[in-house]
């Protein structure tokens, strides 16, 4: 299996409403380190499993969208608890949905919160 990966970040601000969450149900920041993996079992004919520049456009162009926003403002996380994994898979589906043209694969999304603590989507 080949593997590229990419990083990039992002900060949102969010509140988790449940009770399960504690003090984090209030509004609070977060700065998410975004590593995206991509996966093939066999390279393109150009050698690459993606043109990494491609890679990093399409990443860029769906954490536009969230980055320095508050999550709770955003309409498609209405009544959503926008935890790490959660946005993990957000994450993973716009950027498989950016690449599909041009991408068979797996896509993996990793989103460190701080230095010991990840949350991860794949397929």
């Amino acid at each position: 299996m080949y593997t590229v990966k990419i990083r990039n970040s992002i900060m949102i601000a969010h509140s988790l409403k449940n009770a399960f969450f504690g003090p984090a149900q209030n509004l609070h920041g977060a700065t998410f380190v975004v590593d995206v993996e991509f996966f093939r079992p066999n390279l393109t004919k150009e050698n690459v499993v993606i043109d990494i520049a491609y890679a990093h456009e399409a990443t860029s162009k769906v954490l536009k969208e969230l980055n320095y926003k508050n999550l709770d403002d955003l309409p498609q996380f209405e009544g959503m608890l926008t935890t790490t994994e959660f946005m993990a898979k957000y994450i993973h589906d716009a950027i498989k949905e950016n690449v599909k043209d041009v991408f068979e694969g797996k896509i993996k999304i990793t989103l460190g919160e701080t230095h010991n603590a990840w949350g991860s989507y794949s397929s």
